[in-house]
């Protein structure tokens, strides 16, 4: 199964009372390896413009956002 966004891609982070994380656009930085086997769910390295790190998301914990342009360095 292909991953659904990619590298440069502008994401919304699904909200969750689980994470704690800045609210806005997420960058798509990097297309994660597909866990053995190839079942679950597929992952990405984000970067929010509003924090100093990147996080690992689930593709179904993200969206595609209306601006899809990348996010300044």
């Amino acid at each position: 199964m292909p991953h659904k966004f990619v590298v440069g891609q502008i994401v919304d982070l699904t909200p969750s009372t689980l994470r704690q994380a800045a609210t806005g656009k997420y960058e798509i930085r990097k297309l994660m390896p597909v866990p053995d086997g190839g079942a679950g769910n597929l992952c990405y390295r984000v970067k929010s413009i509003d924090e100093n790190h990147e996080r690992v998301v689930r593709e179904s914990e993200i969206s595609l956002s209306e601006k899809s342009v990348p996010i300044p360095s």
